[in-house]
């Protein structure tokens, strides 16, 4: 998927569902799941030993049985990391940190990079090296004031706030009322119970749930 394409999809949907687990077949059906629920932009994070063969599997599951949907690689901290997902296809790349040499892979690539940040400077120094969208992370220690703040000298920053983010109307008005572009959910979509009980008509509840919640706001804001 191009990288236009991939930006305005998550701005249009404006939920990022974050997801990692060992088991394939797991992560397939939260992919699933996740899809049925409207998400057209997922992120798998690079957390386990296994994490690049699991990816390289859920990757190729996608491109063959979920059009439209753009598939990225999360928790990427140095280029060499980067070029691997790179190669194997990935959409786009997602870091906690900011680290211009991951940029840089991207740029070659002509993928989104989504570099983590938590300062002013680190948002100048973020777009200065390329990236289009950032990531604040994390989101419930940072606040929602600290968008608004940043909205007054860098009005066209698009921001994407990671961390504390609640599937609710409170914290979804919160943070879309503050002005950011996304809201990426990760544990709070995807909980251990329902996980281990499978409950997957759950989670495709609760992402569309979310994903309704940003068009209301947008609709009546």
């Amino acid at each position: 998927m191009d990288k236009e394409t991939t930006l305005v999809l998550l701005n249009k949907v404006g939920v990022l569902p974050l997801f990692y687990h060992a088991d394939v077949e797991v992560a397939k059906e939260v992919i699933n799941a996740s899809y049925r629920g409207g998400a057209r932009v997922f992120e798998f994070t690079n957390r386990g030993e296994n994490a690049f063969n699991v990816f390289t599997e859920l990757l190729a599951y996608v491109k063959e049985s979920l059009p439209g949907l753009s598939f990225g690689i999360g928790t990427i901290y140095d280029a060499a990391t980067a070029q691997k997902y790179v190669d194997a296809g990935t959409d786009f790349i997602v870091t906690p940190c900011l680290n211009p040499e991951v940029g840089k892979v991207c740029a070659v690539a002509n993928i989104p990079w989504i570099p983590g940040i938590t300062t002013l400077t680190e948002i100048y120094n973020a777009t200065q090296a390329g990236a289009e969208v950032v990531k604040l992370f994390p989101g419930d220690v940072v606040g929602s004031k600290f968008v608004k703040a940043i909205k007054g000298p860098m009005p066209n920053i698009k921001i994407m706030v990671t961390g504390g983010v609640q599937p609710t109307k409170e914290s979804i008005d919160e943070w879309f009322g503050a002005g950011v572009y996304a809201v990426g959910l990760g544990s709070n979509l995807f909980p251990k119970e329902v996980l281990a009980e499978g409950n997957y008509t759950w989670i495709q509840q609760k992402v569309a749930e979310s994903i309704e919640l940003v068009k209301e706001f947008r609709v009546n804001s």
